[in-house]
């Protein structure tokens, strides 16, 4: 018994004297930090402090395996493994926190201030001046003058108003697609008791200062996840919605095509469009055609496998490949059919030729990760692509070679896709990180990086449409943002 407790006293002075050099140690590290400071440089102790242990090694402040630093507290956390305690504290729960810090600090200085400037020396005056004295043609100046407007957007909130307003408050934005002349929004909303419900945003009545929509909902509803959403021209231009739906338990995969006039039918007296269902298992994406040479075909990727089929004959074009098909996009002059796969491959399908023979992959190119988003540009010479590793690459398809990347995009696993804007010059990408980025396509640079509105999280990235006519052609150019139950506008004026 007396054996036993000069035992467990030895062991309790060992762990002070252990504690006391630990104190030390750490003690002595910030002296030396603060010593080592220049008082020449005050700038560097206002530095924003990293949110990772391992990240704090390049701020001076030593890296102790599994304690973090907290710079607030000026003082050492132990890093909690497993997620069994109350609270843990851990490298997750850090990030987050981090990044929610930084987001509240770039909301309050957007509303700080009224008007950013892309670049240093670019305003109004410089750029009509320039264009007078001959320095800058017409397109330069139109692709410049936007991308000033870009850097001076203001966020507004747009009220949505529905035959159910209770409906707005439950369901979740999940992702919104404007059609090609921006007077509608297709949007895809997440119900909290599960599945998804359509919609269809009429944007005609968007008007600033007062920005109100109204939404035209179905009773189409779904439990099942929606992969792939685009607009399809059966009857009309944008007459029909394709949805790509994955299969649940025993009921299959299949790729839905939804009348607009399901939604809203302004003359009573039209009929119906086709709506009509193709069974086809785990569909990752799809694409419309709009080449006449592929007329009323749509084209869906698969596993190892891309479909190409009429909607109005059934038939079908079947092409095998080596990887998952992730990201689709027909050409409209020529008769291609650009696929991204999982494996970093992007490779255009000549659809003259029938199903699989010599020759049928016409353009080959290489990413090193999945590619999540292809689109061609007008005179579809170049063709822009992003992955999961957040790379975008401008590439040349007569050189198959990168002629231009755009820095700053984040994406770890997510399927993003890219808005290509050509006549005002940008390109615009939500990343991972819940950050919109628009870029300047003419020389890759950042031009603005928007916060979300809402907390970061995974299951709430922004989904975005952006448009110089949002409404029609007299509509308000602009950028808008669905997130969680709220739709945002970010006008030019």
């Amino acid at each position: 018994m007396h054996k036993g407790s000069w035992k467990s006293r030895r062991h309790g002075r060992r762990n002070q004297r252990q504690n006391s050099r630990f104190r030390q140690h750490v003690s002595n590290e910030r002296c030396n930090t603060e010593a080592q400071q220049s008082p020449q440089d005050p700038g560097h102790s206002t530095q924003e402090a990293p949110s990772t242990s391992s990240s704090t090694a390049g701020s001076s402040v030593p890296d102790l395996p599994g304690y973090y630093f907290d710079p607030e507290k000026n003082r050492y956390f132990r890093l909690l493994p497993g997620h069994n305690a109350c609270n843990p504290l851990t490298k997750e729960s850090i990030q987050q926190k981090e990044m929610e810090r930084k987001r509240l600090q770039l909301l309050e200085e957007e509303d700080k201030q009224k008007k950013k400037l892309a670049r240093m020396g670019f305003n109004a005056s410089s750029l009509l001046q320039k264009s007078k004295l001959g320095f800058l043609n017409t397109t330069s100046y139109c692709r410049l003058a936007h991308e000033l407007r870009v850097s001076c957007m203001q966020r507004k909130k747009v009220q949505i108003h529905s035959s159910d307003p209770s409906a707005l408050a439950n369901n979740q934005f999940n992702l919104i697609l404007a059609d090609t002349n921006s007077e509608r929004l297709f949007t895809v909303n997440d119900v909290r008791v599960g599945g998804s419900k359509y919609g269809i945003i009429s944007l005609r009545d968007l008007k600033t200062p007062t920005l109100r929509v109204h939404m035209h909902e179905n009773l189409y509803f779904t439990n099942r996840k929606v992969n792939s959403v685009c607009w399809a021209s059966l009857n009309d231009l944008d007459s029909h919605v394709l949805l790509c739906l994955l299969g649940i338990a025993e009921t299959p995969g299949c790729a839905t095509l939804l009348p607009a006039s399901l939604f809203v039918n302004s003359h009573p007296g039209d009929r119906p469009g086709m709506l009509c269902s193709f069974r086809i298992p785990g569909a990752w994406c799809c694409a419309w055609s709009l080449n006449i040479q592929a007329n009323d075909c749509f084209s869906t990727g698969l596993s190892r496998w891309v479909l190409v089929t009429n909607v109005v004959t059934g038939h079908r074009l079947s092409f095998g490949t080596s990887s998952d098909v992730l990201a689709q996009r027909f050409a409209v002059m020529s008769p291609l059919l650009f696929n991204g796969c999982r494996s970093g491959e992007i490779f255009a399908i000549d659809l003259r030729c029938r199903n699989q023979g010599k020759g049928w992959k016409a353009t080959r190119l290489f990413h090193d990760s999945a590619v999540t988003s292809v689109q061609t540009l007008q005179e579809e010479q170049c063709l822009m692509a992003s992955d999961m590793a957040g790379t975008i690459k401008l590439w040349d398809l007569r050189t198959t070679k990168c002629i231009r990347q755009y820095e700053g995009h984040v994406n770890e696993y997510a399927h993003l896709p890219l808005h290509v804007h050509e006549e005002e010059g940008i390109m615009v990408a939500v990343g991972q990180d819940c950050y919109t980025r628009i870029w300047s396509l003419q020389d890759a640079q950042l031009l603005r990086t928007i916060p979300s509105p809402h907390p970061t999280s995974r299951t709430s990235i922004p989904s975005v449409a952006f448009s110089s006519r949002l409404g029609g052609s007299q509509g308000t150019p602009g950028l808008l943002m669905a997130v969680q139950q709220d739709l945002y506008c970010f006008s030019y004026s």
